[in-house]
C-alpha cells in the first residue's frame, strides 16, 4: 500500500500534508484529493497484482484487491467491495453493478470502510455524519468494527432499517426533523460548540461528511478500478450513477485518471450520467440552465431518500465531469421510479432501490430517445440492497401486510418437540 505524497484541494489545487487528519482547504474550502507518487506507483502497482493479491489473502477479497494505490493503513474491514456485475436479461448492453451486495447494504460501506480505517489510522475517537440514511448505517457498523464512537444525524423519515442500524451497532442516533442539510448544521454547531467549551482535542468529533474529509472518495473510487477490471480491463461507453452526494461519480472519475497515469486502461473515459429525483434534483436543474454549481433546491421531497440532498457539497465537481465525459444530469418523478422498481423486480429478479431505480429510468428515457444506442455497453449501479426500503416501498405502493398477525406463535414443529 502506498504512502501518501501529499493532499489537494479538487478547486484550487492547494497542497497539504497528510501526517495530520483534514477536512477542507483552507484557502477556499474545497474538498481534499488523496494523491500518491504516480511515478514510484508506475514501477510497483501492476493490476495483474489486484488478482493476485485477491487469490492470496481473504482480507483482500474485496475493495481492498486494490491495495496498490490505497492509503498505507491496516484496513478496518467488513468484506465490502468487488460486488456482481449483473447482464440485464433484456438490454444486451446493460450491466448492472449491484451495491446492496456490500455489508450494510450499500455502497456506502466502501467509503466509510476507507474513512473509518483512516480515523483510526490517525487515533481518532469521536466521528460525526450527517446522513440521508445509508452513510449512517454504514458509519454505525464500520465505527463499531474499530472502535471508535459515532454520532449519527438523520431526517426523522429515513427509512426504518437505517435508523435501526443506528441503535443496534451502539451508535449516539439524532433524529431531526428536517432534511440532511439541517442535519449537516447541526453537526457543525455542535463541533463549534465542543471548540468553544474547551472540550479537550481528543474528544472533540471530526465531521466525516460528504466530501469534507479526503477518503470517503478513495473508498468509492473502487468502483471504477472494479468495472473496468470486470470488464476485461476495458471502459464502457457509459456510466449511469444515482447521485445525492456524489462521491461516487466523483470518485470514479478520480479512478480513471489514476487508470490512465499506471497504463491499467486506455481509450475513451465512458460518458458520466448523474441521475436525480425531479423532487429534489439541484444538479438537473444546473445541468439544465448551465451553470457551473447548484442552487438550494427548496421543500425537497422524494421517496428515494439518498438523492433527497438538496444542496451537494460537490455540486462544481459533478457537473464538471458529467460535461467533460459529454453526459448528462437526468431526473425522473417518484411515480416512474416506483414503476421501475417494479419492472425490475418482476422482469429481471432485481429488487432495486429507489435510488438505483431513478437510474433505470434514465436509462430507458435516453434509450427511448436515441441518446443511449441499444448496442453500447452501458454499467448502471444500484446503489443498494432494495430490501433496506422496504417500509418507503411499501408505503408508495399503499402495500399492507394482509390481515393480522396472531399475538403469539407455537414453538415446535420439526426443530423442537411441541
Amino acid at each position: 500500500m502506498p504512502a501518501i505524497a501529499y493532499l489537494e484541494c479538487a478547486l484550487c489545487f492547494h497542497r497539504l500534508p497528510a501526517d495530520t487528519p483534514q477536512t477542507l482547504c483552507p484557502i477556499d474550502a474545497g474538498s481534499l484529493y488523496v494523491r500518491y507518487d504516480m511515478d514510484a506507483l508506475r514501477k510497483t502497482a501492476r493490476r495483474e497484482h489486484a488478482a493476485a493479491l485477491a487469490a492470496a489473502s481473504p482480507a483482500s477479497l474485496g475493495m481492498w484487491r486494490y491495495a496498490d494505490v490505497l492509503p498505507d493503513a491496516a484496513p478496518v474491514t467488513l468484506g465490502e467491495g468487488w460486488t456482481p456485475m449483473i447482464h440485464s436479461r433484456r438490454y444486451p448492453g446493460l450491466f448492472v453493478k449491484e451495491e446492496g451486495a456490500n455489508p450494510t447494504g450499500t455502497f456506502k460501506a466502501r467509503g466509510l470502510a476507507m474513512a473509518v480505517t483512516m480515523a483510526k489510522h490517525y487515533g481518532l475517537r469521536h466521528l460525526a455524519v450527517p446522513s440521508a440514511g445509508n452513510a449512517a448505517g454504514a458509519l454505525a457498523a464500520y465505527a463499531a468494527a474499530g472502535q471508535i464512537a459515532a454520532h449519527i444525524f438523520m431526517p426523522k423519515d429515513v427509512p426504518f432499517a437505517n435508523y435501526l442500524e443506528g441503535v443496534l451497532y451502539g451508535s449516539a442516533v439524532t433524529m431531526v426533523d428536517g432534511l440532511i442539510s439541517d442535519c449537516a448544521r447541526m453537526v457543525g454547531e455542535r463541533i463549534k460548540q465542543q471548540r468553544e467549551s474547551g472540550v479537550a482535542a481528543e474528544d472533540v468529533w471530526f465531521d466525516i461528511s460528504t466530501l469534507k474529509e479526503p477518503f470517503r472518495v478513495e473508498g468509492k473510487k473502487t468502483m471504477g478500478y472494479e468495472l473496468v477490471e470486470q470488464l476485461g480491463w476495458e471502459y464502457p461507453d457509459a456510466v449511469f450513477y444515482p447521485t445525492g452526494g456524489g462521491v461516487g461519480l466523483i470518485g470514479m472519475w478520480k479512478a480513471f485518471e489514476e487508470m490512465e497515469q499506471l497504463g491499467w486502461v486506455s481509450g475513451k473515459r465512458p460518458r458520466m450520467y448523474a441521475l436525480q429525483a425531479s423532487g429534489c434534483a439541484p444538479v438537473a436543474k444546473a445541468y439544465d440552465e448551465g451553470n457551473s454549481a447548484s442552487e438550494f433546491f427548496a421543500n425537497a421531497e422524494t421517496f428515494a431518500a439518498g438523492l433527497r440532498v438538496p444542496k451537494p457539497y460537490g455540486d462544481r465537481l459533478i457537473l464538471d465531469i458529467v460535461r467533460a465525459s459529454g453526459g448528462s444530469v437526468v431526473a425522473s418523478d417518484d411515480a416512474a421510479i416506483l414503476a421501475s422498481i417494479l419492472d425490475w423486480a418482476k422482469h429481471e429478479g432485481l429488487f432495486l432501490s429507489p435510488e438505483g431505480a431513478a437510474a433505470t429510468v434514465a436509462y430507458d428515457t435516453l434509450l427511448a430517445s436515441g441518446e443511449i444506442k441499444p448496442g453500447e455497453r452501458v454499467v448502471l449501479f444500484n446503489t443498494g440492497a432494495g430490501l433496506k426500503y422496504t417500509d418507503v416501498v411499501a408505503e408508495a405502493m399503499h402495500l399492507r401486510r394482509p390481515g393480522s398477525l396472531p399475538t403469539s406463535l407455537p414453538v415446535g414443529g420439526i426443530i423442537t418437540p411441541v
